[in-house]
């Protein structure tokens, strides 16, 4: 004998006859049809009665009425003048039951009808159904998931409106023409340069985080998950305001307005988001004050705020934009948070607060800035690894490059920002750069100042192409340095801005490799092949900056200049910009990467440099680490919503 067996038949598992019945195989098609169709007809039936169960039966008011009407209900004996006696020594409510026991069964006798209904209109419906092609069925279902999405909409009222605060002196935003013709020809020729890179990106990658401009397509990293968010329009936007490209500008904004969402489901990099993202979308609006810019900043800060909910308030490195789930690279130290991603927010986050409201940006980075304090640091420096759950440090590895750099300019900054009154800010940063200069800073055989990495008590004498934006850093902090140690201070920014135009002057093509080391008689050059390349990075140049604003040199024109010729000359493809590989090779191959920090960061730095210094003033203007500039915050005697008022 044969038993039955569950074979899977259109989503559904039925009973049906194993493969060794043969006896009756011309039964099989009936038995299924029928089986499917009592199978329906069961589950229609019971889907239909409790359907009417739950809306048609009477509600509980009702309830009591029915009870009432069931044939002479019985109840305890209770002295009324409407009671009598029945033969059983206990009490009916005389001439209601028969009333209500009529009332009862019409309306029993209507849900009955009703039911019936119901359940021969569901039969029908579930019969069309099954008629209909699965193409149908899932038209249907996207119709009636949009009408639900519609109904949602309606019903949402949207984001809340920002309160309304004061505008910060806004000064210096456009124009800074020079004077001198050859200064204003080198000035046109960048904003040419700017032309170039953000047409083919128009052209090849649009919408699309960054380009690929030698295959003419679209490109993206991890950092921003597998989202396309635009990064190259929303970081490019206020060096294109800045420069006068109106048109362009027009453009990018239409695409933020149209395109820029963020309920996306990605996985992005808190820190790149925050410098980029934010950090353009703020400047842009305080350079054109479009409110629009202001609302996506503060969309995509909500986005990040999940990133905190870790054992100690230090951020994860990666937020998914949808689940606000949170994580930590992989390759970072025993899943440690890094010190230049989670230190690199109080701009953002203080400006933030300001225009929002909400004291919770604020806090967040306050809150880092006090664990911080807390915490002991070797040689005084801060490792470069910080476990989010245990608030202990991981290796002990301290740069000004990679993985360190900006935590110590956002502590400089956060002081120049509040208009010099976050003290505690200032006073972190000297300690901070005081043991840096002790145990990194260190002159080669040849007369060149550096700075090394610190790693387990010994100190790698290599510095990396990001550290070189140190140069610049110096000479901003050396107003206010404490001991009357400014000249000392512009005095290492110059020394370090000339080491930096060593290792790009000491190459084939006048740009500088990724990192470069100072012994065994080599200086300023790289050594491994993996660090001869050139992605279009801008510290260098913005180092030049800062020391033409603080100096009027000419020699950091002169350095600029070379640079912007270097990059037109190697980097320059018909569609775009790409990084090379080997700056020391005289036929170097390219990345095919045009970076969206190169119209943020490097362009904008060498326009500026061929500007007069009445464009973006840097008594007004503080540029965040993706050469966002945001102003400086003249509060007063207003206290940000979440601080402690100034004692």
């Amino acid at each position: 004998m044969t038993t039955p067996a569950l074979l899977p038949l259109s989503g559904r598992r039925i009973p049906t006859l194993s493969p060794g019945a043969s006896s009756f195989p011309h039964h099989r098609a009936t038995l299924r049809l029928s089986e499917k169709f009592i199978l329906l007809l069961i589950l229609s039936a019971f889907i239909t009665l409790c359907f009417g169960a739950f809306f048609f039966l009477p509600d509980n008011s009702k309830h009591k009425r029915f009870d009432l009407g069931l044939e002479d209900v019985l109840i305890p004996h209770i002295d009324s003048p409407k009671e009598g006696k029945h033969a059983s020594g206990q009490v009916i409510i005389h001439g209601q039951g028969a009333h209500d026991e009529h009332r009862h069964r019409e309306e029993e006798e209507s849900l009955r009808d009703k039911i019936r209904a119901d359940h021969e209109r569901a039969l029908q419906e579930a019969k069309e159904k099954l008629r209909k092609s699965r193409e149908e069925l899932q038209a249907e279902i996207q119709t009636e998931k949009n009408k639900v999405m519609e109904d949602l909409k309606k019903k949402d009222p949207g984001p809340k409106p920002l309160p309304p605060v004061p505008m910060p002196r806004v000064v210096g935003v456009s124009d800074g023409e020079p004077p001198e013709p050859d200064v204003k020809e080198k000035r046109d020729k960048i904003r040419e340069m700017m032309k170039h890179a953000w047409d083919s990106y128009r052209q090849y990658g649009w919408g699309h985080n960054e380009l690929k401009p030698l295959a003419k397509k679209g490109h993206s990293t991890n950092i921003f998950g597998n989202s396309q968010l635009g990064a190259t329009i929303v970081d490019a936007l206020d060096t294109l305001y800045i420069m006068g490209l109106h048109e362009e500008f027009k453009d990018g904004q239409e695409w933020i307005e149209q395109n820029l969402d963020f309920s996306v489901n990605a996985e992005v990099s808190v820190f790149e988001v925050n410098i980029r993202f934010i950090g353009g979308l703020l400047a842009t609006y305080y350079l054109s004050g479009q409110e629009v810019f202001k609302l996506k900043a503060v969309q995509l800060a909500e986005k990040l705020l999940p990133a905190f909910n870790t054992p100690t308030g230090i951020p994860w490195a990666m937020v998914n934009l949808k689940s606000g789930v949170g994580r930590n690279w992989g390759w970072a130290s025993a899943g440690s948070s890094i010190l230049a991603e989670f230190g690199t927010l109080h701009m953002e986050f203080v400006h933030l607060t300001y225009l929002t409201g909400s004291p919770a940006y604020y806090q967040k980075v306050m809150h880092i800035r006090k664990l911080l304090a807390k915490m002991d640091r070797p040689n005084g420096l801060y490792p470069n690894y910080l476990n989010p759950r245990t608030g202990r440090w991981g290796q002990h590895h301290t740069s000004v490059g990679g993985l360190g750099d900006s935590f110590y300019e956002y502590l400089l900054k956060a002081w120049l920002m509040s208009d010099k009154t976050d003290t505690e800010a200032r006073k972190t940063y000297d300690d901070a750069i005081e043991a840096i200069e002790r145990h990194l800073v260190r002159k080669s055989n040849g007369g060149l100042t550096f700075i090394g990495e610190w790693k387990n008590g010994h100190l790698e004498r290599k510095m990396g192409h990001l550290a070189c934006f140190a140069g610049g850093m110096f000479a901003l902090g050396a107003d206010g340095s404490p001991d009357d140690k400014a000249g000392h201070y512009l005095q290492l920014g110059a020394e370090i801005a000339h080491t930096c135009h060593e290792s790009y002057d000491r190459t084939v093509l006048k740009l500088g490799p990724e990192a470069f080391k100072f012994d065994s008689g080599l200086e300023a050059v790289a050594v491994r092949q993996n660090e001869k390349y050139y992605i279009l990075r801008p510290e260098v140049i913005e180092t030049y900056w800062y020391m033409w604003r603080f100096t009027h040199d000419p020699k950091y024109r002169q350095w600029g200049w070379e640079a912007a010729q270097a990059i037109d000359k190697y980097c320059r493809v018909s569609g775009g910009f790409s990084g090379v590989k080997d700056v020391y090779s005289s036929s170097p191959t390219y990345d095919d990467v045009q970076q969206s920090f190169f119209l943020a960061e490097t362009l904008k730095y060498l326009y500026l440099l061929f500007s007069s210094d009445d464009l973006l003033p840097l008594e007004s203007w503080v540029f965040n680490t993706e050469a966002h500039p945001l102003p400086v915050l003249h509060l007063g005697n207003i206290t940000l919503p979440g601080s402690e008022p100034a004692q």
